[in-house]
């Protein structure tokens, strides 16, 4: 079960990624030309805050029930700390990521409770590049591309 959660973990990891880039960019086209708010761009930012959703509870799985680093690292965090692969993933990695739902949500929710195009893109712009930096700032960089690869 261990490899099957990982396995989509790593592979929706992508999806997430290329839609908050996506998202960001036309946002941040959308505000510096002035275009008119459409929904693709609100759907943008909704499947986003989902694949960051999914993203989210896989990696609570793995977290409490079936990731053996984090297991390890529950078992005493204070010495978790001092090696730098466990205080990644049973520290860092889960606080850059919580940031970044937050964030997306944010990049989300917020642009719809404004009137202007404008204002929505530039709302847009902001939460969800953040979103996109800290998603980036906590990936496992280490890790394979893709499961089963490296």
């Amino acid at each position: 079960m261990y490899a099957v959660i990982l396995a989509l973990h790593n592979i929706i990891r992508w999806l997430a990624l290329i839609l908050g880039i996506v998202a960001a960019v036309l946002a941040w086209l959308g505000w510096l030309r002035g275009s008119e708010w459409k929904p693709i761009n609100r759907k943008l930012g909704t499947f986003f805050g989902i694949s960051v959703d999914i993203q989210f509870l896989l990696g609570l799985l793995l977290y409490f029930f079936f990731s053996p680093l984090t297991r390890t690292a529950l078992m005493d965090f204070g010495a978790a700390m001092g090696t730098p692969d466990l205080r990644f993933f049973a520290l860092e990695h889960p606080l850059y990521m919580i940031l970044g739902l937050v964030l997306a949500h944010l990049g989300s929710a917020l642009p719809r409770r404004l009137q202007s195009s404008t204002a929505k893109f530039r709302s847009a712009a902001l939460w969800t590049t953040l979103a996109v930096l800290f998603i980036l700032l906590g990936m496992p960089w280490g890790r394979p591309i893709f499961p089963g690869m490296g």
